[in-house]
């Protein structure tokens, strides 16, 4: 069932992004030719009016096709428009130059005014950058203690854990993995009622029976009274000691989600969403140039074995890591090269500056080089999880 809601989400992200274009297009009047789930060869066609809905076999994607996208395709339209509105192309199929039915050379992509194509390729990175400020700003808001620790660490900078003497989480193999809970909270320490730092400093204060090695075991144990669902239990723990920590520990992480109103949680969202857009961005560069990152590259398997470990791991870090891949997408998206949705709209704009059309040549001739460096980073991922997987 994990698997199941991993793959849907992921293919949720791909529909809403395309829809975006798909509304969008609709919304001023363009004609939608197909809109696609995943590319060809397609497995499943329906009709509706005007527009083919296909699902495709090759699950690395979806697009929506426009009428008119590409600058060759019905010709006798270029010629009755001004040249300062022509459009920016995607590698689309040429139509046969035949009689043209003047409807569809109204509504066609190029024919179109620029803000009108602007809009419309913009509307599918948008949407993903809503969803991920939607995601983001839900998950803060509901103050979880697995939500609210994996944004901390998707950005330190925002503060997503008050320092209180709640049990934030557990380190596996250390003595309170498998006495307390995340959302304990620890009232008393050893019939002392203590604070975040005096709680802290009473379990440090345990001696082992003999020299303090790596691992020692505590001669006495540490008697917690905690809060549990509302009910008082006293729990007896022996800490262990820690030569890189230099203290005494049980293995317990303190802290507990700060709460987050509506437009705290907003903020805060946006923070974790600038944060990620510039990690993003610097670590595709980094990627280019050390082969240490390029190892931490991933492709869509990565990304979906990812996303299948947070699914497992609770609804707040599924929802989570969707908002992150949502954001990705919108940022690998508005890279200003063809067929990405960037290029499309750099060329319009460009066209429009220019006041006359720009060939699909020099644009693919522009495009080529960042093509070519994205192609070798998804390569490379692929090469990352078959290692992986391999072992």
């Amino acid at each position: 069932m994990s698997w199941l809601l991993t793959l849907l989400g992921i293919c949720a992200l791909i529909i809403f992004h395309e829809l975006g274009h798909f509304v969008a297009a609709k919304a001023v009047g363009m004609r939608v030719e197909r809109f696609s789930l995943f590319f060809p060869p397609s497995l499943l066609r329906i009709r509706r009016g005007e527009t083919e809905y296909c699902i495709g076999a090759i699950p690395f994607g979806g697009y929506v096709k426009i009428t008119g996208m590409n600058p060759e395709e019905l010709k006798p339209a270029a010629a009755a428009r001004p040249v300062s509105e022509a459009a920016p192309a995607s590698p689309a199929a040429p139509a046969a130059e035949a009689e043209v039915d003047p409807e569809l050379l109204r509504r066609a992509y190029y024919n179109q005014p620029t803000w009108k194509r602007v809009v419309v390729i913009a509307a599918g990175p948008a949407v993903n950058i809503l969803i991920a400020f939607l995601l983001f700003a839900v998950v803060l808001h509901s103050a979880t203690i697995s939500g609210a620790s994996t944004l901390e660490r998707l950005d330190p900078s925002v503060h997503t854990i008050a320092a209180t003497t709640s049990v934030l989480a557990t380190e596996k193999g250390l003595p309170a993995a498998h006495v307390l809970r995340p959302g304990d909270r620890i009232v008393a320490i050893d019939g002392r009622h203590l604070g975040f730092a005096g709680s802290r400093a009473a379990i440090a204060s345990h001696t082992c029976a003999g020299p303090l090695t790596d691992g020692c075991r505590a001669k006495e144990p540490v008697q917690l009274t905690v809060i549990r669902d509302g009910h008082r239990l006293t729990l007896s723990l022996y800490p262990r000691y820690d030569a890189v920590a230099k203290r005494m520990l049980i293995g317990v992480g303190f802290g507990a989600p700060k709460q987050f109103g509506v437009l705290a949680a907003a903020g805060a969202s946006l923070t974790e969403m600038w944060h990620a857009t510039t990690s993003t961005v610097t670590g595709l560069g980094s990627a280019l140039t050390s082969s240490k990152k390029r190892g931490e590259v991933s492709s869509i398997v990565g990304i979906t074995a990812d996303a299948h470990e947070q699914v497992q791991a609770g609804a707040s870090d599924a929802l989570v890591f969707l908002g992150f891949i949502s954001l990705v997408l919108a940022v690998i998206n508005l890279f200003p090269f063809l067929p990405l949705d960037g290029g499309h709209i750099l060329w319009a704009v460009a066209e429009k500056v220019r006041g006359r059309r720009i060939s699909l040549a020099a644009m693919y001739r522009f495009s080529s080089v960042g093509i070519i460096l994205l192609v070798f980073l998804v390569i490379n991922g692929i090469s990352n999880d078959i290692s992986r997987l391999t072992g």
